[in-house]
């Protein structure tokens, strides 16, 4: 009897967390140790100072050698608490990427988002920039030798919610970052979207959002990703602000339907808290009521 109650509670422990992701449950990603995550640092800019004898630093963090995994001597990602609640603070002092640990398929992304006042180099003078990277894929630091390969959810002053595909520009040869399709128009060089359009744009780059519905720096916003296959729904604060559909991974040229989320660390102190990921198999309602998907 002994026997069969060490081998259920052995089978019961080692449970990964994707079975609970399929059994429809939300997870909660933040606690006291971030176990869920796995911490990824770049190159440190020349004026960080308080780092080991030897560390390569340099005025252009997107090229180097980077401080690399769960190598964050500077404590750029912590938890602390703030009016009784645990958050995730970002010093953004070097560049990195908070990473999971799984990858996730069909969800819904959740999570509260402000920022703080410091801002570091080599971003002083311009926005505040964060950002949310999903169906992360391939090694760490393949873009800048920060971060992943990926679609992001940008996170940055006035564009939050916008998008971006994110390549392996750091790699030789250079990966060409996911493809996806986007509704709007070619009016801005960057291209914007528009739910309106009955046209496609083959997007590679950057893409604004069609409406910035951000809260007053220093509060709260509410942001979600809706995913479902290789179709992604940006959501700002209860407002659809972007559909990106058809996701392609050019390596594989295979839909790119999953994995890993990563959290950046831009050059900006930022928070982070309640952040969740429910497991879902279409679509909420209110986004069918709102989006035509291409077919």
């Amino acid at each position: 009897m002994k026997k069969y109650l060490l081998s259920f509670l052995l089978l019961v422990l080692c449970i990964p967390l994707g079975f609970a992701q399929k059994k429809g449950k939300s997870i909660s990603l933040f606690d006291a140790d971030l176990t869920h995550f796995e911490k990824w640092n770049g190159v440190a800019h020349s004026s960080v100072k308080g780092l080991p004898e030897g560390t390569y630093q340099s005025d252009n963090v997107h090229n180097g050698t980077p401080l690399g995994l769960n190598n964050d001597i500077k404590d750029v990602f912590t938890m602390v608490m703030e009016n009784g609640e645990p958050v995730l603070k970002i010093t953004g002092e070097i560049y990195g990427g908070l990473t999971t640990k799984d990858t996730f398929s069909n969800y819904h992304l959740s999570v509260m988002f402000k920022w703080g006042d410091v801002k570091w180099p080599p971003r002083v003078n311009v926005k505040r920039d964060s950002g949310i990277l999903y169906h992360c894929y391939g090694e760490h630091g393949r873009f800048w030798k920060t971060w992943k390969t990926s679609l992001e959810y940008q996170v940055q002053e006035s564009d939050i919610g916008d998008f971006i595909s994110i390549s392996g520009n750091t790699e030789t040869p250079t990966i060409p970052g996911p493809k996806v399709e986007i509704r709007g128009t070619k009016g801005e060089k960057r291209g914007k979207y528009d739910p309106n359009s009955n046209k496609y744009l083959e997007k590679i780059g950057y893409t604004d959002a069609y409406i910035e519905p951000d809260a007053p720096h220093g509060e709260w916003n509410h942001l979600e990703i809706y995913v479902i296959g290789n179709d992604a729904v940006h959501i700002v604060n209860g407002k659809i602000v972007m559909v990106v559909e058809n996701a392609m991974n050019p390596e594989t040229n295979e839909p790119l339907v999953e994995g890993q989320i990563q959290i950046q660390s831009e050059a900006a102190e930022c928070y982070y808290k309640d952040f969740t990921i429910t497991p879902i198999k279409k679509f909420p309602k209110i986004i069918r009521k709102q989006v035509r998907f291409k077919k």
